[in-house]
């Protein structure tokens, strides 16, 4: 039995199928906008989780002005 099957992970066909739907339902201008906020959201995220790294950024750029 393939490994992909098992673990739930779509295979190549899937992914193109998937995509194209995507594509038909937001159209093309929308997606970059889309994955713009995607990103952001993620940063987001990540600057939530470990607040004390971004302190740290911001020490050492001050530093070094």
């Amino acid at each position: 039995m393939n490994l992909s099957i098992i673990l739930g992970i779509p295979g190549g066909w899937q992914i193109v199928i998937i995509l194209a739907v995507v594509l038909l339902l937001f159209g093309g201008k929308k997606i970059p906008e889309l994955m713009k906020g995607l990103g952001k959201g993620v940063k987001e995220f990540k600057d939530g989780i470990n607040p004390e790294e971004e302190k740290k950024e911001e020490k050492d750029t001050t530093e070094k002005k």
